[in-house]
């Protein structure tokens, strides 16, 4: 229960920082600037190339998405003339074809998915501008050293120039493109949350071999785990029937939470709260115990075996939770 807790906390903390800072729409915005408009300032790639860069261009340094805008879609396509270097021009037609699905706030948009069937409404609509059609939106595109001219010359030319054929083609091959984005996205999100965990880990200097042994020494909740262990009919029916009426879930989680080796485990981090059964509660500094817990040697095995046991994620420790409960799924 105790690495299920920590590992809860390490996402919610990813999930917090990813919607503070609209991680998910800026790493769409600079995929889409990338193949679009070519390299950013100074001929860097708008997306991440590096880890550093996960936690630091693209956070906090680059924003590489467009103005938000609450006006609707325009009729028309106002389509750039006379580029002869690649810049944001069609990133932002782009945004000004497909921004009525954008959230009503100001900065920047907030849009982090981009279905293919619109991105692909979006092309056509931007190529009906011009009476040359799509061999006027590609020289348009050539001219400008766009990337996103490869893209849809390749895919034109397989759809042997018939519309329809095309337009299938540029949301197949967006498509495609979004399962890429989102393989390198939870990627990177793996090295974020490597990072947080090692930073849950140390503030609550958790020992995982300590907290073994502080479950040993716990009588009761030993031997409760030794009758679910040996099938015990008695004691797996008390669990069941505890834990899986809706209206019992929340005295099942909190006998889970209020075990004596659950909580003890948790008075090592660098703050502790403790609620007492009257009064208000309360928040202790233990600097200094935490330090020493920290800077003594032995520990360390048990901080590495805590840290290994929080990347297994949280879905893992509860499906282990919901199986030994008898917890059902539901919607």
């Amino acid at each position: 229960m105790s690495f299920l807790l920590l590992s809860l906390l390490v996402s919610g903390i990813n999930e917090a920082f990813v919607r503070l800072l609209s991680i998910r729409s800026k790493f769409l915005w600079a995929y889409l600037r990338d193949t679009m408009d070519g390299s950013g300032p100074e001929g860097k790639a708008w997306l991440p190339a590096k880890v550093g860069e996960v936690f630091g261009a693209l956070p906090f340094l680059r924003d590489p998405r467009p103005a938000h805008s609450d006006q609707p879609s325009p009729a028309e396509s106002r389509m750039p003339a006379g580029e002869t270097r690649a810049d944001d021009a069609m990133t932002n037609l782009l945004y000004e074809r497909v921004r009525e699905i954008d959230h009503p706030k100001a900065g920047r948009t907030s849009i982090a998915n981009l279905p293919p069937e619109r991105f692909a409404t979006a092309v056509m609509e931007m190529a009906a501008t011009d009476p040359g059609g799509v061999e006027a939106l590609l020289g348009r595109l050539q001219s400008m050293g766009s990337p996103l001219y490869g893209h849809l010359k390749g895919v034109w030319e397989s759809a042997q120039r018939d519309m329809d054929r095309f337009r299938k083609g540029v949301e197949s091959w967006f498509d495609s493109e979004m399962q890429r984005l989102s393989s390198l996205y939870r990627r990177y999100v793996k090295w974020v949350v490597a990072l947080l965990g090692l930073v849950v880990v140390l503030l609550f200097s958790m020992d995982g071999l300590e907290y073994a042994k502080t479950l040993l020494r716990d009588n009761a909740f030993r031997a409760g785990v030794a009758a679910v262990a040996a099938g015990d009919p008695a004691t797996v029916g008390e669990l069941k029937a505890k834990c899986t009426q809706d209206i019992k879930l929340a005295d099942c989680l909190t006998e889970t939470l209020s075990s004596p080796a659950l909580v003890k485990v948790f008075d090592h981090a660098i703050v502790s709260v403790s609620i007492p059964a009257e009064g208000d509660p309360g928040v202790n500094w233990n600097g200094g115990v935490w330090w020493e817990r920290i800077t003594t040697l032995s520990h360390w095995p048990g901080y590495l075996l805590t840290y290994v046991a929080i990347l297994f994620g949280a879905p893992f420790w509860w499906d282990l939770f919901r199986r030994l409960t008898g917890i059902r799924s539901r919607r």
